[in-house]
């Protein structure tokens, strides 16, 4: 575990940020604002998972998963915020296939169940439904930064499989929370014209 007894420390008063490894980087390197996107998509589930365990009529699995993921995600942040080296002085935490598995899993079981999809989805619905639509969208932005980084840097096969798969993930449980689908907000092309 991880024991925080001092919450500001000045070290990034002059715009820098150390790394998991201790390395020292801007605040607006690569590297932070892919694991910084990745704080914010757990921020927004957090905010989703006050509908989820709130509401008696919702399925209690879901918080579980969302809980589950919000775990995964700070997972995620560490293996991003430590860059790969020959010989680490400690073992860095990092996303694994069987994290990517699960999210398959759970993709798999939810869609089982759901309504055919004949448009597009506009975020809406019910408000835990919404709240997973923003974080999708949080989601894949995380993603395009974690891509545009491993371009420049190495990161983690797992680490891209498995923000590329919870977008989807976040998509399969927000019509499962809309009444399997049955209550999904579908675009209608050309509706206002």
């Amino acid at each position: 575990m991880v024991r925080l007894t001092r919450i500001y420390t000045r070290g990034g008063d002059k715009g820098q940020t150390s790394l998991g490894n201790g390395e020292r980087v801007p605040k607006h390197s690569l590297r932070v604002a892919a694991y910084g996107t990745v704080d914010e998509a757990n921020a927004v589930i957090g905010v989703a998972r006050l509908h989820t365990a709130a509401d008696p009529a919702a399925d209690p699995e879901a918080d579980a998963m969302l809980a589950r993921i919000q775990n995964d995600l700070f997972d995620l942040g560490a293996d991003l915020c430590t860059p790969e080296e020959a010989e680490p002085k400690y073992p860095p935490l990092r996303i694994v296939d069987a994290q990517v598995d699960r999210l398959e899993r759970e993709i798999d079981s939810m869609n089982e169940g759901l309504a055919p999809l004949n448009s597009f989805i506009l975020p809406g619905g019910c408000p835990a439904a919404a709240q997973l639509h923003l974080a999708r969208t949080v989601v894949r932005r995380a993603e395009r930064l974690i891509t545009e980084l491993a371009e420049h840097e190495p990161v983690t096969a797992a680490a891209i499989r498995y923000v590329n798969r919870l977008s989807d993930h976040l998509f399969v449980l927000s019509r499962h929370l809309n009444d399997q689908g049955r209550t999904d907000v579908l675009w209608v092309p050309g509706a206002n014209r």
